[in-house]
């Protein structure tokens, strides 16, 4: 049978700390709940003693239902020289009523005496008065020893006082926090294994990523014997962020046959990943270890032919396991295979030796020879196929379309005008809207007008817009490549446009992705 690690996700705590990450309490219930349908065993989900919103979030939380996922509430050990009962953190996190508390406090001497001012015995009491307490409240309680692999290397001894402090406060688990991230993983593994070998209660790992070391810290710390690891679910986090849970999960599950998380969820991770990358508002990066874009791509002919005749020779893992997919990116050097394989998934009948494919093929090497590229933008590939075949017919025309930049700016969110003509069979709809830019303009109109034809048009919005200039040396008579990422929330695409006119890079772009959009809403109907 798989051995139990337990999963302690801190993205909305931890993560919340990182630059640009802001949530709102619909927000955190929402990751919350995708967490929890994951099977993730514990979340921390903030401070309730920090700020209001925190507060309100745990209150909300008390009418649901969580199948897996332990609340947890996260705060301090009682302040210097104060009752434990007298505390107004400690009572904010009685208040959250969850089930489960992270207490922090101090392993490292150089804290106790610089950054907090108080003895080391004074410490000590601080976390067993702090833990003791929560327990006779019949909580579950997780100690973070903070800064504790800095402590440990500057005073061993004090720093394993802290811990006994807090296992003699009923303490039900130990996190051994690498609070800066500047240890290696050696040394997390020597020190991990003889904090194990002390004591009896489950020992956990909390690792940050200021040397890029966080993911394989935690994977030496359960080497070492530790059984519950803290991180982020997509490593984002203060500073370098945190050790990344989806790469930690099928790391462990799939490579060193520890159960995480339930096995049938484990296809659930990708999905899950780009949830919470929309919830959060960031982008999940391609190069994301299992739920990346680009986890399991490839591009060159003579690698896509292996893994074509071997997977194993070339990805790690079935990118099922997972519930990501393989792709073959589109190129001039990825082969004439890869090239059919995107053919056949719009017409089947056709070969590597048919003229179609001969001719698209020849398309595809000029269209890159005029500066488009389609390893980014397979969609625009997909949609060129289509049009070539005579495999689609528009939904829509664009009659014509205009922009008036503002000048002055007065409102700095609306410094263009689109004006926009678009015909939905025979039927012509016309419509102006103001943008921050001309491209902003342009899309909000496009979507305003075909809105009125398409309401599925409502869900979809951009998540990325790039721009290259694709001849430095022609100045301003360059040409530009536009790269648009669109998403319905469902799935993402992309699409590109290359023009000489950047507004007309960008409709090309733009077109086609709310094009590909309506073509797969009516797929599935």
């Amino acid at each position: 049978m798989a051995k139990r690690i337990k999963i302690f996700d801190s993205s909305l705590r931890d993560g919340a700390q990182a630059k640009g990450i802001s949530f709102s309490v619909k927000d955190k219930i929402k990751i919350v709940e995708a967490l929890d349908t994951l099977g993730i065993s514990y979340v921390e989900a903030g401070n309730p003693g920090s700020n209001s919103k925190d507060m309100e979030f745990f209150n909300r939380m008390r009418e649901k239902k969580l199948n897996n996922v332990r609340l947890t509430a996260f705060g301090s050990t009682r302040r210097k020289e104060i009752s434990v009962e007298d505390d107004s953190n400690v009572k904010s996190l009685l208040q959250a009523y969850t089930p489960v508390v992270a207490i922090f406090g101090k392993s490292w001497d150089f804290h106790v005496e610089t950054v907090i001012k108080t003895t080391l015995n004074e410490n000590l009491n601080m976390i067993r008065d702090t833990i003791s307490f929560f327990k006779m409240h019949n909580k579950e309680v997780i100690f973070d020893a903070e800064h504790f692999f800095d402590g440990y290397k500057a005073n061993a001894e004090y720093a394993v006082q802290t811990l006994k402090a807090a296992v003699e406060g009923g303490a039900d688990c130990l996190s051994l926090c690498d609070t800066n991230g500047g240890t290696f993983p050696d040394e997390i593994f020597d020190i991990t294994k003889k904090i194990v070998s002390v004591f009896d209660v489950e020992v956990g790992i909390h690792c940050h990523n200021d040397c890029g070391m966080a993911a394989a810290n935690s994977m030496m710390a359960v080497k070492a014997g530790a059984t519950h690891i803290q991180g982020t679910f997509l490593g984002f986090g203060e500073r370098c962020g945190n050790a990344n849970l989806s790469t930690l999960i099928p790391n462990l599950q799939i490579k060193r046959n520890y159960k995480c998380i339930q096995p049938e969820n484990l296809p659930k991770l990708k999905e899950t990943a780009q949830y919470i990358a929309e919830v959060t508002n960031i982008k999940l990066e391609a190069s994301l270890p299992y739920v990346g874009g680009n986890a399991f791509a490839h591009k060159g002919g003579m690698h896509i032919d292996g893994v074509t005749k071997a997977h194993h020779s070339f990805e790690h893992i079935s990118p099922e396991k997972v519930g990501n997919s393989r792709k073959f990116l589109m190129s001039e050097v990825s082969g004439k295979n890869t090239i059919i394989k995107k053919i056949q998934r719009i017409e089947p009948s056709l070969t590597k030796d048919s003229k179609e494919t001969k001719e698209l093929v020849d398309k595809l090497k000029q269209l890159e020879h005029e500066g488009y590229q389609f390893e980014g933008a397979e969609t625009s590939f997909e949609m060129i196929i289509r049009k070539h075949l005579r495999k689609f017919n528009p939904f829509f025309k664009l009659k014509y379309y205009r922009i008036i930049e503002e000048e002055p700016v007065i409102d700095k969110n609306c410094s263009a005008t689109a004006m926009i003509k678009i015909s939905v069979d025979g039927k012509e709809e016309m419509t102006a809207t103001e943008g921050n830019g001309p491209v902003n303009a342009l899309d909000k109109a496009i979507r305003k007008a075909l809105e009125i034809f398409f309401p599925n048009l409502k869900e979809m919005y951009l998540t990325d817009y790039k721009v290259r200039v694709l001849d430095a040396n022609s100045a301003t008579a360059a040409k530009v490549r536009v790269l648009i990422e669109s998403t319905d929330g469902k799935q993402c695409w992309t699409t590109v446009g290359v023009s000489g006119n950047i507004i007309e890079a960008s409709m090309i772009a733009l077109v086609d992705s709310i094009e590909y959009k309506l073509i797969k809403d009516m797929e599935i109907d």
